[in-house]
C-alpha cells in the first residue's frame, strides 16, 4: 500500500508541477473521459486486459518489475496519465486506482470522502473492514470483483480508490501485496 501511496504522490506532484491551471480546473475533464472508475476498469483499461495489448496500444506509460514477482505496476496514457494507477497479475490488468477525484465510482464515490459518506452513498451494499495492522477500509462487493476505498495517511477517510477481482485487491489490504 505504501508503493500506490508514494505513486499516487509522485504522479500528483508531477501533475501540478505541469499544469498552471489552478486546482479546480484539472478537476473538471471533458464528459466521458475520466469521471468513471467501475469494477470493469477505467475507459480503455479494462479488467483482464492483457499489458501487452495495451502496451501495444500506447496505453501504459512506466512500468515497475520486480524479478520473480508477477506483479507489475504501471502508468497510463493520455487523458488517464496521472489519474489512474495500474497492477498487472501474470500480464493482465488486476487493479486500477486513484488517489484523484474525478473518477467517481458508478455510485458518485471518490477520493476524499469520510468513511460515514461512503456508508451514505452505498447503505447496505458496502462495509466499513480493517486489515490484519488495524487500516480501515470501506469494501464494496460486486460479484467477484470489488470497490475498495483505503484510508488516507493523513485524515480520515478515504484516500485510495481501486478495483479488480476481490482475490487481488481485497487480499493485497488484508494481507499485503504478494510481493
Amino acid at each position: 500500500m505504501l508503493f500506490r501511496f508514494l505513486a499516487a504522490g509522485a504522479l500528483a506532484l508531477a501533475t501540478l508541477g505541469t499544469s498552471a491551471a489552478p486546482a479546480t480546473a484539472t478537476a473538471a475533464a471533458p464528459a466521458g473521459t475520466t469521471e468513471v472508475l467501475s469494477v470493469q476498469g477505467a475507459g480503455p483499461y479494462r479488467i483482464g486486459a492483457s499489458r501487452q495489448s495495451l502496451a501495444a496500444a500506447g496505453l501504459v506509460s512506466w512500468v515497475d518489475e520486480r524479478p520473480g514477482c508477477p506483479i507489475v505496476n504501471a502508468g497510463a496514457t493520455g487523458d488517464w496519465a496521472g489519474v489512474i494507477l495500474l497492477a498487472f497479475r501474470d500480464g493482465r490488468l488486476a487493479e486500477v486506482g486513484t488517489a484523484t477525484v474525478p473518477p467517481r465510482s458508478p455510485a458518485g464515490a471518490s477520493v476524499g470522502m469520510t468513511w460515514t459518506e461512503l456508508e451514505g452513498i452505498y447503505g447496505r451494499r458496502g462495509a466499513l473492514i480493517h486489515n490484519t495492522d488495524g487500516e480501515p477500509a470501506y469494501l464494496v462487493r460486486k460479484g467477484s470483483r470489488v470497490e475498495l476505498f483505503t484510508g488516507h495517511p493523513i485524515r480520515q477517510g478515504a484516500g485510495y480508490f481501486q478495483v479488480g477481482p476481490a482475490d487481488f485487491v481485497l487480499n493485497n489490504f488484508l494481507h499485503g501485496p504478494a510481493c
